[in-house]
């Protein structure tokens, strides 16, 4: 996979809602004896192509139930929390940095996960081309990076475009939930929802909502909390 290394770089659109922009650039890290060693064990069972194409999630999973959705999931190991917190669901979880992929399944290998499936690939990309239409209950998005800078916010994921393409693959009542611990981004995220057609905020007051309990509190969290940092997070529904 192709990711750039200035901000003027471009990839190839191959689909009506693939960015030409990435919201991520990957650094690859060195992976450890046990996140090489879990994913040569687990890939096999839990890992998922791009290339294989569109997803049929009762075949994959066995079952149907509700399948949740996680871009960013960073070393995984809230994701395995939920999975495991939630057996009536199915888990994807989608990560560019192969280190966290490598961690999460072997957190998820320890926990004895069987509702969790993995993609190392850019998300954009997944949605557009592997997930079905109409066909997700959640779609979880935390903590992302924040591009903080002004001349770095056209990589950030919250975007017109990116929230509409993630709508049409929520079923109606399905829920898109963010979080983050940039002000500003939030401000930004709560800014693009707000006028995004096709949204309802769950929020009471239309801006943000308590950290819901299926969102584990992660210790970098705690840390936060203890040094007076804000975490927002923003949920809303697909109405049609």
């Amino acid at each position: 996979m192709t990711d750039p290394t200035s901000d003027n770089q471009d990839t190839t659109q191959d689909s009506p809602y693939l960015r030409k922009i990435r919201s991520f650039v990957k650094r690859e890290g060195r992976l450890t004896k046990g996140q090489a060693k879990a994913i040569e064990e687990c890939w096999p069972e839990m890992g998922l192509e791009h290339q294989n194409g569109l997803l049929d999630f009762t075949q994959l999973f066995g079952r149907q139930a509700p399948v949740v959705l996680e871009i960013g999931f960073g070393m995984g190991k809230s994701l395995v929390a939920m999975a495991a917190a939630e057996p009536d669901k199915d888990f994807i979880g989608i990560e560019v940095h192969r280190p966290g992929v490598g961690a999460c399944l072997a957190e998820a290998q320890a926990a004895n996960i069987s509702n969790l499936r993995l993609y190392e690939h850019d998300a954009v990309e997944v949605l557009a081309d592997c997930i079905a239409d109409a066909s997700l209950a959640r779609v979880q998005l935390f903590f992302p990076d924040p591009w903080h800078k002004k001349r770095h916010h056209k990589r950030r994921i919250v975007n017109p475009e990116f929230v509409q393409a993630l709508r049409h693959k929520l079923a109606e009542g399905g829920i898109f939930h963010m979080a983050t611990d940039w002000q500003n981004y939030a401000e930004h995220m709560l800014e693009v929802m707000s006028q995004a057609p096709g949204y309802r905020n769950q929020s009471d007051n239309n801006d943000y909502v308590p950290r819901p309990e299926h969102r584990p509190l992660t210790k970098f969290e705690q840390r936060g909390q203890r040094l007076g940092h804000g975490v927002w997070d923003l949920i809303f529904e697909r109405i049609n």
